[in-house]
């Protein structure tokens, strides 16, 4: 009856009301002692358990925990000052404290063998072992069999009666038994701890998924109109020509052609934003740079926008400044993003004007192009240069948002970058800096320098060495290309500039033909129905009597190290598809002694 009544006044509810010592030695006897002692241990254990489970539940930080940690013991163990010293590089720092050394016992504090406890306090680990091994043990390892999470440190006025050994041994059962329920807390917080994040990184990772999804769904949509809108001129004006029969001196049947060229050039440009945007993403696009006129380069960027800018009314302005000339870049590339950031800054501009500015800034070459259009808000600037992200006030259904996105990426290929100034209602700033030399910078983004295509020195010393053909064939051109459409193209307009064409289908047809007759060189697709174009290049290297006719070879093939595959194969050179036909009379020329 005696220790019931004594259990419950000193057990209240989920609090302790009585430290281990209090309830040690007002017990009746040695017996009553060691089992009101042990059932508060305990009731402790529980009372910690709850305490640390609710910090858990409440997701608090880690540092929490070991508070709660040091207050409770400090309390169960009364009249001792209680420490949590955690690892800092290889020594431990005291990080949480519970109680005080004032509260200790003068004779205790002056003692040389007393521990110092307060906050930042430090202490090695051979230090910390020591306090672990003394009789009225101070030091406990916070730790579990894979990880030692730091030390229990004490300092108290130790007792001297006659229960001394069995206080000391419950004392120590007691913290022995809260350190390993704390640390296996402390794992099941951090494994809980890492799910949760593992699940908050999944849950932003299938946001950004959800959205790239949305993006790209708007991005099919409108590619689709952007294909179908062109489409649909060159379809229809195509039909219009073929009913109406074309008459080159009709200035109607010139407007539908016009119209025509310029729906397929649009068409292509899109199919080739696609096409530089994924080899970017791939790392496989590659510069080729050189030194470029920057005024010849600023207006004729201008004059593909020219006819836009006319429908709308709007003039466009060009300032150069007088220290620049030149700059290292990529034409074709450095073009395209001048032709991208005004196309957009005429989409967005209704009155007022475009304008592009040049100048130098320390080593760079700013080109910025302005406008007096919309502008755009703070938040709307973060997402612009996003794949696939038009702004909210974009026409519905026109471009593809790769615009902006490949700009920036082009730039950061040439080592430059593009920024932003703008405001509602106020216009647009872009500007593209590049740097006025190719970067030779160990940090800049490493960038592929592409020489110009030449014929490679083994075909070279064959084509200068071989026997050439019969003269008077030097203007016969041997086509293999088993396309009709594309083969009467081009056989429609080689033959007007006064070539002799002959077309073969495949490459039984191309044989029979050569066994014929030596044409001046030879017009090669790739993509052939029976054989691969290149492996028919190689094959005509390797016999004596064709060695010396040169192969054009005619691709679509548009990813890196494409083109040095067609030049090793043995090709003398190769136009581009869909084909410029100014360029291919170009290659065709340079090949025949049709000039």
């Amino acid at each position: 009856m005696t220790l019931h009544l004594h259990l419950h006044q000193t057990i209240r509810g989920n609090a302790i009301s009585a430290s281990l010592r209090q309830v040690f030695t007002e017990s009746d006897s040695c017996a009553t002692n060691q089992l009101a002692a042990e059932l508060w241990i305990e009731r402790f254990l529980n009372h910690l358990n709850a305490r640390l489970l609710d910090c858990l539940n409440a997701s608090p930080t880690e540092a929490r925990l070991w508070q709660i940690l040091a207050d409770e013991l400090g309390q169960a163990l009364s009249g001792e000052v209680v420490a949590i010293a955690l690892p800092i590089e290889d020594q431990f720092e005291v990080q949480h404290l519970a109680g005080s050394m004032m509260q200790l016992s003068p004779s205790i504090c002056l003692s040389r063998h007393a521990i110092e406890l307060e906050i930042g306090k430090t202490f090695t680990r051979s230090e910390l072992q020591k306090f672990g091994q003394l009789e009225w043990k101070s030091a406990w390892e916070l730790c579990d069999r894979k990880t030692t999470y730091g030390w229990l440190v004490t300092v108290s006025s130790p007792i001297s009666t006659s229960s001394d050994t069995a206080l000391i041994q419950l004392r120590d059962q007691c913290v022995s038994r809260v350190i390993a329920q704390t640390a296996q807390l402390i794992r099941h917080g951090q494994k809980t701890e890492a799910l949760i994040k593992k699940a908050q990184t999944l849950e932003a990772k299938n946001r950004e998924l959800a959205q790239t999804s949305k993006l790209k769904s708007e991005f099919l949509a409108n590619t689709s109109h952007e294909i179908r809108t062109p489409l649909s001129s060159i379809l229809g004006f195509t039909h219009l020509l073929r009913e109406q029969g074309y008459t080159p001196s009709n200035l109607r049947h010139q407007e539908y052609l016009k119209i025509i060229l310029s729906s397929g050039q649009h068409l292509l440009a899109l199919i080739n934003d696609i096409l530089d945007l994924s080899k970017i993403e791939a790392n496989q696009l590659t510069l080729q740079q050189e030194s470029i006129d920057v005024i010849e380069v600023c207006k004729l960027a201008l004059k593909l926008v020219q006819e836009k800018a006319n429908d709308k009314g709007l003039p466009l302005k060009l300032v150069v400044a007088p220290d620049v000339s030149t700059v290292v870049a990529d034409p074709l590339r450095l073009k395209q993003m001048l032709f991208n950031l005004l196309s957009n800054a005429l989409k967005f501009t209704d009155r007022g004007s475009v304008g592009l500015e040049v100048k130098t800034v320390d080593q760079f070459v700013e080109f910025t192009v302005w406008d007096t259009g919309t502008g755009i808000s703070l938040e709307q600037q973060q997402l612009l240069f996003r794949p696939y992200t038009q702004l909210n006030n974009a026409t519905p259904g026109e471009g593809t948002g790769l615009g902006l996105a490949l700009t920036q990426k082009l730039a950061e290929l040439h080592g430059g970058w593009v920024r932003l100034e703008s405001e509602p209602d106020r216009g647009s700033r872009f500007t593209i800096a590049l740097p006025c030399t190719a970067p030779v910078s160990p940090t800049a983004t490493p960038t592929e320098i592409c020489p110009t295509p030449q014929i490679s020195s083994a075909v070279q010393s064959q084509l200068s060495t071989a026997p050439r053909p019969n003269a008077a064939r030097s203007n016969h051109i041997l086509l293999v290309e088993d396309n009709a459409h594309n083969a009467r193209l081009i056989i429609t307009y080689l033959c007007k500039l006064g070539y002799e064409v002959t077309w073969s289908k495949n490459s039984e047809e191309m044989w029979q033909s050569l066994k014929q007759s030596l044409p001046a060189a030879i017009l090669m697709d790739i993509h052939l129905p029976d054989v691969n174009g290149l492996t028919l290049t190689q094959q005509l290297r390797s016999r004596k009597r064709y060695r010396s006719i040169p192969v054009i070879v005619q691709t679509a093939m548009a990813m890196k190290g494409d083109r040095e595959k067609c030049l090793a194969a043995g090709a003398a050179d190769y136009v581009s598809k869909p084909i410029d036909l100014t360029a291919l009379a170009q290659t065709v020329a340079k090949y025949s002694q049709k000039r």
